[in-house]
Order: C-alpha cells, then sequence, then structure tokens
C-alpha cells in the first residue's frame, strides 16, 4: 500500500522522549500487558494503575491468577467496574495453563481465540509482549488517523475500521511494532486528543492533512449515540445489631452478574410506607430509621440507574435466601460491592 507521507521516525522519537512512565510499560511482559489492556478498557490510566499493582503483585503470573478464588478475584477488581472483564481473564489464564503450559501464546491467531481477548488486545500483547509486528488499533489511534488522513468516515463502521488498520499496518516499523502502537495510543492520549488536539506539540503536525483542511477537531467522524435506558431503583439499607449491613447476591444474569449489593426491593421509586413493607418481607422485624433516604445514581455504557435507599434496623436472625450480614470489615476485605454502590458503601462502612 503507497503511503503519502511516512509517520514511524518522528512519532517514535516523540514517543520515545515524551511518553508517560507506567508500571507495564517498565516491564511490558505478555502477562503484564495482557492484565493492563484489559484493565484499561473503560477505564482511565491513572485510575487503572493502583489496580494493576495491587493486582500482579498478588497475582504475578498466569497459573496464580488460574487458582484464585472467584470473590477474592472479584475483590481485587472491586471499583473498576465491567466484572466480566476479570472473568474472562481468569477464564483464559486457565486455557494458557492447560494448552500452553501457563505462557501466553506468541502468536496473534492464538491469542484471539482466548476468552476476553478481541482484536486490539491480541494485537497490544503480540506487539509489546512479543514484539510481533501487529495492529492495535483502539480509539485513540481511530481518531488520530482519521485527523492524519482527513478521513470523515463513520469510526465505529467496520469497513472504516478494516481501513484504518490497514494504514496502521502500512506505517508500522517491523523493528519496533510494541513502541509504534503504544505511540499511537499515547499521542492520541496526550496530544491528538478528543475535542481540540494540541497541533504545537504534535509530532506530525507538518503531515496532518486534517489539520491542513483547519478544522481536526471536526474529525473522527462517529454516529450518535443511542439515549441510555433510565431504571429507577429501590433499595434497603439494613443493620443488624450487631452492626453487619444486609448483602444480597444478584443473579448469574445480567448488569453485575454474581456480585453483591444492598437489598433491591423494588425496579422503581418506593415512598418510605412501600419500602418499608417490601423490607419486611425479607426482614420482618426491619423498622424504618428516621434518616433521610440516600440517593444515588450510576451510569453504565447503555443504562443508567437512579436509586434510592432506605437505611431500616432488624434483630439478629440468619439471613434471607441469597443474603448474608457482613460486618464493615468483611465489606473492606472480602465482599466485592461494585461501584455503582459506593455512595451506599459509604454509608454502610
Amino acid at each position: 500500500m503507497s503511503e503519502p507521507f511516512l509517520i514511524a521516525q518522528p512519532l517514535l522519537h516523540w514517543f520515545w522522549a515524551n511518553h508517560r512512565v507506567l508500571p507495564f510499560r517498565s516491564d511490558p511482559t505478555p502477562y503484564h500487558v495482557w492484565v493492563s489492556e484489559i484493565m484499561l478498557q473503560q477505564t482511565r490510566v491513572a485510575a487503572a494503575v493502583p489496580y494493576y499493582e495491587r493486582f500482579v503483585q498478588e497475582l504475578p503470573d498466569i497459573p496464580a491468577l488460574a487458582a484464585c478464588e472467584e470473590e477474592r478475584l472479584l475483590k481485587l477488581w472491586e471499583g473498576l467496574g465491567y466484572y466480566s472483564r476479570v472473568r474472562n481473564l481468569q477464564k483464559a489464564a486457565r486455557i494458557v495453563c492447560e494448552q500452553y503450559g501457563g505462557q501466553l501464546p506468541g502468536d496473534l491467531a492464538a491469542l484471539k481465540k482466548l476468552p476476553g481477548i478481541g482484536d486490539y488486545t491480541a494485537g497490544a500483547i503480540a506487539s509489546i509482549g512479543f514484539g510481533i509486528p501487529a495492529p492495535a488499533v483502539d480509539g485513540n489511534v481511530l481518531r488520530v488517523f482519521a485527523r492524519l488522513y482527513n478521513d470523515e468516515g463513520d469510526i465505529m463502521q467496520p469497513a472504516v475500521k478494516a481501513a484504518t488498520t490497514q494504514k496502521v499496518m502500512a506505517q508500522q516499523p517491523a523493528e519496533a511494532p510494541g513502541d509504534f502502537n503504544q505511540a499511537l495510543m499515547e499521542l492520541g492520549a496526550l496530544v491528538c486528543t478528543p475535542g481540540q488536539p494540541d497541533c504545537a506539540a504534535c509530532p506530525l503536525q507538518a503531515l496532518c492533512l486534517g489539520r491542513q483542511s483547519g478544522n481536526p477537531a471536526r474529525l473522527p467522524q462517529k454516529a450518535p449515540k443511542k439515549a441510555r435506558k433510565k431504571c429507577e431503583l429501590t433499595l434497603c439499607l439494613a443493620q443488624d445489631a450487631a452492626g453487619r449491613w444486609l448483602l444480597q447476591k444478584r443473579g448469574e444474569q445480567g448488569v453485575l452478574a454474581g456480585l453483591w449489593q444492598p437489598p433491591v426491593l423494588a425496579e422503581e421509586a418506593l415512598d418510605e410506607k412501600k419500602a418499608l413493607a417490601a423490607a419486611q418481607k425479607l426482614l420482618p422485624a426491619a423498622v424504618l430509621l428516621k434518616e433521610k433516604p440516600l440517593k444515588a445514581k450510576h451510569i453504565f455504557t447503555h443504562l443508567e440507574w437512579h436509586m434510592t435507599a432506605y437505611v431500616m434496623t432488624a434483630p439478629c436472625t440468619p439471613p434471607p435466601e441469597g443474603c448474608v450480614w457482613a460486618s464493615p470489615a468483611q465489606l473492606e476485605q472480602e465482599y466485592t460491592l461494585p461501584g455503582a454502590f459506593k455512595t451506599l458503601r459509604k454509608r454502610m462502612l
């Protein structure tokens, strides 16, 4: 594929001089690259770094990840969200132990067959962890190339993504595929950002067709997102005489599957009287405290929760089916309460 310009040399020189120092870059083993890339899906770098450091300290290799108890694994992930990511991470780790002796395969096609590893993640592991020429095209790279080539195609369309991938590979130097891919991601994260890019700081400014057009910020083009569905929830914060809080395990399907939550009384907003009546079906002796209900909102990709939580007390009794009583210490150390409930968790602790 003939290219009108070559970007590798100025881009790599910029990256080597300006890249952020990150723990997974300091020791880019395939395992470290894999864990970091899974964490960085839907998560900012600054937020992911402490999780990454704690995770690889406790689970330093793939066999340790494969053997970790699920409740502990989820606790290590608590607050990162999108828990299917870590479940797939462990599924893949167990396959790697069974089929590849506990080491990730240095083969792009084999990596793509593992649970939770798509085209981008496989490309990142292959190029950064193994030095294999492979594309790693994420949102940052799509944005950079849309502006670089002044491409007005919808980046959410498979054909546009495929064309961008071809352009990336045409520019990628075989001797430094990992650094090249990281440099593109870093450029998108630090310079060619969403909104108004910092063209003055860009090592590719003289080559960028979008900049030459006079309005690179209009790119990339993509179809508008669908409106999120809104859902009202009423929850119960029930504490027994021993200071323990009632937790309910969510079902194995749907949002936050298999994780713990304060019991949901209804998928609608209930007033105090109806909330107490619903709570007493779980805890017949529950008493509503004269405390202002807690309000919380959490936004998922396609769903928005609006929560109202009533604080109650109850005697020390065996927990209802599917529930446990958890002390504040157990909330801190054992039970995974997703970030959706962080406002309620503060009250419980």
